[in-house]
């Protein structure tokens, strides 16, 4: 297909498909999902984000990379089907270590969260090199302090958590009864980083 110039192109073609290659320049540029109001902001008045960013996801569908909505904004990931495959050949990112795992997860659940709190859902104590870990690691952070004695700091996830995951928003996080009902299956063993 031939794009026609801009001033002999009434229906906005040459026009969509500069914004399109813009959005999968931005996104694949980005070490970061990239949300829909970034992407507006570069766009042409009268092209709206979310329009662009659907046509470009269904361009993806089905390819070795998709178009994924993630972490409050799109990112490029393998596809699903491929990646199980990649994981031989690609480095794997170093797993957390099952302390860390468990205070995540607390922390992730029950937001915003203090240490003592941690430790209580756990039943064990908690060391400061653990959650320096997750806090090296941009999993988590620190948001604002418990009106108690002491003022101990309160505790949540982070958007790069969101990523790291491949969750949309926090509500996507599996409940409680699923994640006993798969217990005894492969899936949610720990973080297997983005997809390559």
């Amino acid at each position: 297909m031939t794009l026609q110039p801009p001033d002999e192109d009434p229906a906005g073609i040459a026009q969509l498909e500069h914004a399109l290659r813009l959005a999968e320049a931005l996104i694949f540029a980005s070490d970061r999902p990239v949300p829909a109001q970034r992407l507006q902001e570069l766009l042409p008045e009268g092209l709206r984000a979310d329009a662009v960013l659907t046509l470009l996801a269904s361009r993806y569908a089905g390819r070795g990379v998709e178009l994924t909505e993630v972490a409050g904004g799109y990112a490029f990931r393998t596809a699903p089907d491929l990646a199980p495959v990649l994981t031989r050949v690609v480095e794997a990112p170093r797993r957390l270590p099952r302390a860390a795992m468990e205070a995540l997860a607390i922390i992730a659940y029950h937001q915003p969260v203090t240490r003592p709190e941690i430790e209580e859902i756990r039943g064990t104590s908690l060391s400061q090199t653990t959650l320096e870990t997750l806090l090296e690691q941009g999993l988590i952070a620190p948001r604002g302090r418990k009106e108690v004695p002491g003022r101990p700091t309160l505790w949540g996830t982070t958007p790069r958590f969101l990523e790291q995951f491949g969750l949309r928003v926090l509500a996507d996080l599996p409940r409680r009864e699923e994640l006993l009902a798969g217990e005894g299956q492969p899936g949610f063993a720990g973080s297997t980083g983005p997809a390559p």
